[in-house]
């Protein structure tokens, strides 16, 4: 597929997820804004990220506004062909040009020069000769070109423009962000109908501010978001953030290492919840395996803990489940956690875990009390299906044969599941859904005879009978959208989890080991205001206080990660912490290793003081620095989204070890990594 098709196709999928599939129904906002190339507005550096529904920078201070928000906004105004519109901040240009694709004629104001001739120039290049941008204060409007049918504004305002008002055309509309504070909004219409101004509320917005003779002076505007190595910050900022750090300071629990770390608090705080969540800043740091080790070890010695679920896959971790509660040992057709990124559980840190837990598990004379290891994910579509048949084989030979005709039709596209995504959203295939839910429906009809035949390999088909199913779905989805494909499978890691608990008996309390961006609660961050989930957001729902949610996090160091998607494993320097982030006040603290009690701190002052939204960084197996701002952080509120935070201020990559070839039983698994 070449770039120009490829710009298409991401068009296509903006319009049918973003925007049609959240409300958005106008034909001609849709129209256009399956025409207008978002990449092109943007900087060749951030071309990759243009048809992701979020703000992107561009200069000056300011931002292009969400596919979403730009559609929306446009809708509001209810704009028809004849209308002439003016458009309040033009920034990149990218507005104004969806906005010409639906009226007759736009004038964009836009206060920064430079933004304004590059949006200019953007505009001639493509040919929307019905689109104007000039430079000037938009809370004023533009005078010369009044009356307008319509006014978008995309900025917020502390109230709206009275200029604006007076040069709307009777029945025009305008749509403009205006909230008490620099950076909260609701979005309001204001109809003008026989001279009388008719007000609307549309919701909570949150956009840069509306800076001019009848917004907000120019000191209320925040500086242009540099990069995290930036210190440009003016004095009273300075004195605010100081005063932060010092009360992250006084409330922490410093430790000096992680082998000696007093844990009577934390365990006192986590108290009788059911299910503790461990998270993670990286998928690669070794302070935080080594860390949720320790924890793990007190919550199972001290509190009774049973269980430890991990973002793994289901195979894999089953085989070190039997490691760890020494079962007997079967053959399997797959190298365990050989699929990218191989780093994340071959490792000597995860090894030194499961090491822990077979000693453990070998003191004790009852199977329930030992602590048993799972994998929530469900990424292992073709393993989980060898596991379902090799079980049906050894128990029920004509129910094999009949689960392995159903699952024939994965077979063409076990070397890339993404393949077999793309064949079903493209329709040259019907795909394979109803075989695989065959297959698992059957085997939960099982459930009763095979439980109690051989209880814990049951469960364990079963549920990769579930992976399949679930997988299947996975890898259709995930082209139609990432909000889809993630909520599926972190509702899936969830439902994982109930399964667990269920499987290993009343009263089971069970440790996860997770990314914070899966741990944390979604609700409190820009992710829930996306509509995603996760499964820290569903065990509140679920488990209330019950569940207790620790997040990581680091400002510098060094991390194992990959620049690409199945790309060779790097080790990476971390950029020291952005400025405006929840990590560079834990480093202003000037404590280098700390846990924080967010749920009811020692100063009840700490949660008002954190609770305002910040930015907060997420490193994955895929790491960028160069986009740093861009890739890897979101806005969220850090005492809403965790219990407990966990800080180290500088770590260290963990220790990976290599894969064994595919040639036979790894007999020394897993410690003979």
């Amino acid at each position: 597929m070449d770039a120009t098709a490829n710009w298409s196709a991401q068009r296509a999928r903006m319009v049918a997820t973003d925007l049609a599939a959240r409300g958005v129904s106008d034909p001609a906002v849709l129209d256009a804004m399956s025409v207008v190339p978002r990449e092109r507005f943007v900087t060749p550096q951030m071309a990759e990220f243009a048809y992701e529904d979020s703000p992107l920078p561009i200069g000056e201070g300011q931002t292009i506004s969400q596919p979403m928000i730009v559609a929306a906004m446009a809708q509001a105004a209810e704009i028809g062909p004849e209308d002439r519109v003016l458009e309040v901040g033009a920034g990149s240009g990218y507005g104004a040009a969806v906005l010409g694709r639906i009226a007759a004629e736009v004038w964009s104001v836009e206060r920064h020069r430079l933004l304004a001739e590059e949006a200019q120039r953007r505009i001639e290049e493509l040919g929307y000769d019905n689109v104007h941008v000039v430079e000037g204060d938009g809370t004023l409007g533009w005078p010369e070109a009044a009356p307008f049918d319509a006014i978008v504004v995309t900025a917020g305002g502390p109230s709206v423009p009275a200029s604006l008002v007076e040069q709307l055309a009777d029945g025009g509309r305008l749509i403009i962000p205006v909230g008490s504070e620099p950076r909260t909004q609701q979005l309001t219409r204001v109809r003008l109908i026989d001279d009388e101004v008719v007000v609307e509320d549309l919701g909570p917005v949150r956009f840069v501010p509306l800076v001019g003779d009848q917004g907000w002076p120019a000191s209320s505007a925040p500086a242009q978001l540099p990069g995290p190595e930036s210190q440009v910050v003016n004095p009273s900022r300075r004195s605010r953030v100081h005063g932060v750090a010092e009360l992250i300071r006084e409330c922490a629990e410093p430790f000096t290492s992680i082998d000696a770390v007093d844990l009577d608090g934390l365990l006192e705080r986590i108290g009788s919840s059911s299910v503790v969540l461990l998270g993670e800043a990286t998928h690669g740091t070794s302070e935080f395996y080594r860390m949720r080790d320790r924890i793990t070890r007190a919550l199972v010695e001290r509190l009774g803990f049973t269980a430890v679920a991990v973002e793994a896959d289901w195979p894999d971790a089953s085989l070190v489940d039997r490691f760890v509660r020494s079962r007997p040992p079967r053959r399997h057709g797959f190298v365990p956690f050989s699929r990218f990124p191989t780093w994340m559980w071959r490792n000597a840190e995860a090894a030194s875990l499961w090491a822990w837990m077979r000693g453990h598990n070998a003191a004790l004379d009852r199977s329930a009390s030992q602590v048993s290891f799972h994998g929530l994910d469900l990424y292992s579509l073709f393993s989980s299906r060898s596991e379902v048949l090799a079980y049906l084989d050894g128990i029920d030979p004509d129910a094999a044969a009949v689960a392995r005709r159903r699952y024939g039709c994965l077979t063409p596209w076990q070397s890339d599941p993404a393949a077999y995504g793309r064949a079903v959203t493209s329709g040259r295939f019907a795909g394979c859904a109803d075989g695989v839910v065959g297959v698992l429906s059957d085997m939960l009809r099982r459930r009763m005879s095979d439980v109690a035949h051989d209880g814990d390999e049951f469960v364990d088909a079963a549920q990769n009978a579930t992976v399949v199913a679930n997988a299947e779905r996975y890898y259709r989805v995930m082209y139609s959208g990432s909000r889809a494909s993630w909520n599926l499978r972190d509702q899936h890691m969830f439902e994982t989890l109930q399964t667990v608990r269920a499987a290993r008996g009343a009263g089971t309390k069970v440790v996860v080991w997770e990314h914070n961006s899966h741990i944390g609660d979604a609700s409190a961050t820009e992710m829930g205001a996306r509509g995603e989930l996760n499964v820290g957001m569903l065990c509140r729902r679920e488990f209330g206080d019950d569940a207790y949610l620790i997040g990581f996090g680091t400002h510098d160091g060094v991390v194992a990660a990959a620049s690409d998607w199945d790309g060779p494993l790097q080790y990476k320097q971390i950029r020291p912490s952005h400025r405006d982030s929840y990590e560079r006040l834990c480093h202003d603290s000037t404590v280098p290793a700390f846990m924080l009690h967010l749920r009811e701190p020692r100063r009840p002052e700490l949660r008002d003081e954190l609770d305002a939204p910040r930015l907060e960084r997420a490193i994955g197996v895929i790491y960028r620095p160069e986009t740093e701002l861009q890739s890897h952080y979101f806005q969220a509120s850090l005492p809403t989204q965790f219990d407990e935070f966990v800080w180290f201020d500088r770590t260290s990559a963990v220790h990976p070890h290599p894969a064994p070839a595919p040639s036979g039983e790894d007999e020394l698994f897993p410690t003979g990594l």
